[in-house]
């Protein structure tokens, strides 16, 4: 998805601590959408999966089903994980990143960056999402 504000989102992410008073009902929200995203991809329901994303990612999609064709060719960590651990979060001005370790359906452990986006509704809104080898996968 979106590489270069995602790996400065994620900088953010491991050395910015977020401030306690708008981050607490913020982490609540942005794990609900996470949530609620991976709930619908195990149920293969594209368009409420598709709801989740930021309008930039549904202009390039276009569609639920070009999107999830997507996420099952690239993502299969996150459209079918065995488990899901939320980790550090990071904000700044509109936007935060969402640190998930998830165990794929193989086995194998990443560390999922979540990039978030709110919306002029306040809602929070995935705007792209990373897939690292977790630390314990590296070679």
């Amino acid at each position: 998805m979106r590489a270069i504000p995602v790996l400065l989102l994620a900088v953010l992410c491991l050395a910015a601590p977020a401030r306690a008073d708008e981050a607490s009902d913020d982490r609540l929200a942005i794990r609900a959408v996470i949530q609620d995203q991976i709930a619908a991809f195990q149920r293969d329901d594209g368009p409420a999966a598709f709801a989740h994303a930021a309008p930039s990612i549904r202009k390039i999609y276009g569609s639920p089903e070009a999107f999830m064709q997507m996420v099952r060719q690239g993502y299969t960590a996150v459209y079918r994980p065995r488990s899901v651990e939320f980790q550090k979060a990071a904000f700044d001005d509109g936007r935060a990143m969402q640190q998930v370790l998830v165990v794929g359906p193989d086995g194998a452990s990443y560390i999922a960056l979540y990039e978030m986006e709110r919306q002029p509704d306040r809602r929070w809104q995935i705007a792209g999402v990373v897939l690292l080898a977790a630390p314990d996968e590296a070679i």
